[in-house]
């Protein structure tokens, strides 16, 4: 499963739509006498599904321009709004930093350099750059696939790798210190002070630190053996001494079932175990780091050898320890740059990202005194309301979703969607969506064949929690906020959200996507 956040215990939430009981807003436009009641009656058909019966709807759409509301249905309501939480803290990013804004890590020394050897270590110092190696391509831009790495569960060969160099950030680090001479040196050392760590919401990477090298993880790329019993083909990426693996993937006959579990049994040390049938796709697998910081240290390590550059330290030992944050007497000898903030922009909407989401606040709060998750999310709402955004409509204890304290009212996402649309950066913001039946998370939601196809930009969310006493799941959240274009030509904000529905499975889940796309083609087809 993807861009979903697996939680174990849902708060109650009362039912907001009795079967057959939609209403049109006293401010619903009409398409000539009878289209109210015809959207009305093709709405309920979706929405009053038996599967709906304890499920709870909330639906808005207005006009871009001049803003007038079209219909609501439960808009005041509070929804759980899983990762259209993104779209908030992307809004207050932009206006912090602008669309142009680059990330620069800077690489020091702290001693003279004589004969080419440094009296003294490199220090890096994190910036927060949530793609500083694992996804610039050979443009300069971010890439991202529709069915992302930090998604993977070992099961299903959607899952896809950027083709792009794992550690182009740290290698373009080694080369400029190649450059500037130096060929020996003590010491390497992160410095990870930029803010306090602290952990974020949903699927993939956990730990919320300013260092991120591929995400903070390791990708298995698992392939079958040729025959049935033989031990499968793993590639790891980075390559990297780091960490120890434990491999035996064994091939199976084609057609049944293909699993990969890892498991970190001492810090570096993995075991890595399961099955994968006979001509299968390669299946995707990551393991996660349980020190970045660490993890950042031995790749910086490794590429400086790689480049003739001689550390005396080991990358398997304890660092020295780093300098006082604000020392003077040190010398800037590298730094790497960050494409635009635009392209982070699309890889946290497009794949909804829960990891760089998450930072968004924690990078906020470095603008204050106190540089702590509270602190950025107290200027996330400063952001917003100077945005236009009505924040008494929302909460948030996060940048991703998937807290308990996270729900937003439908209205306030239209009322973001539309002050957003005044602004100078809404093209990064719109063009950084997901786009329906194209890519992202949207790119499954409705058939090639859909008139709807193309005309919808659009964040989706999903968010799910374990109910073992029904062996089921409780799918807490499915939503899809954003801009649609109607088949009119009508430019509107869109904010649906369905919450509590119980599902079986992934497929289960899936198909509630589909309905979400159901009422996207409704919408285009009504205004």
């Amino acid at each position: 499963m993807r861009n979903i956040k697996m939680l174990r215990k849902p708060p109650a939430f009362l039912s907001l739509l009795a079967i057959g009981g939609v209403a049109l807003s006293a401010g619903a436009t009409k398409q000539g006498e009878s289209a109210p009641s015809v959207f009305e009656a093709a709405l309920a058909g979706i929405t009053a599904r038996p599967v709906y019966l304890h499920a709870s709807w909330g639906l808005a759409i207005a006009d871009l321009s001049p803003g007038k509301t079209l219909y609501e249905q439960n808009a005041q309501k509070l929804f759980a709004p899983a990762s259209t939480t993104k779209l908030f803290s992307t809004a207050a990013a932009l206006a912090a930093f602008g669309p142009d804004h680059r990330f620069v890590t800077p690489v020091f020394r702290t001693g003279p350099v004589e004969n080419g050897q440094l009296r003294g270590d490199l220090v890096l110092r994190a910036s927060g750059d949530p793609s500083l190696s694992g996804r610039i391509d050979s443009s300069g831009h971010l890439a991202w696939t529709n069915f992302d790495h930090t998604y993977a569960d070992g099961t299903t060969s959607e899952v896809t790798l950027c083709r792009t160099d794992a550690l182009s950030g740290i290698d373009d680090l080694a080369l400029q210190i190649q450059q500037a001479g130096i060929r020996g040196v003590h010491d390497v050392l992160i410095d990870d002070r930029l803010f306090e760590k602290a952990e974020g919401s949903g699927s993939g990477p956990s730990q919320l630190v300013p260092i991120v090298v591929n995400d903070n993880v390791i990708d298995l790329e698992v392939s079958p053996a040729e025959q049935v019993g033989g031990f499968a083909k793993i590639v790891y990426t980075p390559v990297s001494a780091y960490a120890e693996f434990d491999s035996a993937i064994v091939t199976v006959a084609a057609g049944q079932p293909s699993h990969i579990d890892v498991q970190e049994v001492s810090p570096q040390r993995y075991s890595v175990r399961g099955q994968i049938a006979l001509g299968h796709a390669p299946i995707v697998q990551i393991a996660e780091v349980s020190s970045p910081a660490a993890f950042a240290r031995a790749l910086f390590i490794e590429r400086l050898r790689a480049k003739g550059i001689a550390v005396e330290a080991s990358e398997f030992a304890s660092a020295s320890p780093l300098p006082a944050a604000d020392a003077a007497n040190l010398t800037r000898v590298a730094s790497h740059t960050s494409p635009p903030f635009q392209e982070q922009i699309k890889v946290i909407l497009k794949v909804s990202h829960n990891l760089a989401a998450s930072l968004l606040p924690l990078l906020l709060s470095t603008e204050g005194s106190r540089h702590t998750l509270d602190a950025g999310m107290q200027r996330e709402g400063v952001l917003l309301k100077q945005i236009g955004v009505d924040v008494g409509g929302i909460s948030f204890a996060g940048g991703a979703g998937g807290t308990r304290a996270d729900f937003v009212s439908p209205s306030a996402v239209i009322g973001l969607l539309q002050a957003m649309a005044k602004r100078p950066d809404f093209a990064s913001y719109h063009d950084g969506m997901p786009v329906l039946g194209v890519d992202g998370t949207l790119v499954k939601a409705v058939g090639a064949g859909s008139p709807a196809r193309g005309k919808v930009f659009a964040k989706t969310g999903t968010l799910v929690w374990e109910d073992p006493l029904n062996q089921r799941l409780l799918l807490l959240s499915k939503a899809m906020s954003g801009y649609l274009t109607s088949a009119s030509g009508r430019q509107l904000a869109i904010a649906v959200y369905l919450n509590n529905v119980s599902v079986k499975d992934a497929k289960e889940i899936e198909e509630q996507g589909r309905a979400l796309g159901e009422i996207a083609e409704l919408i285009y087809r009504s205004f």
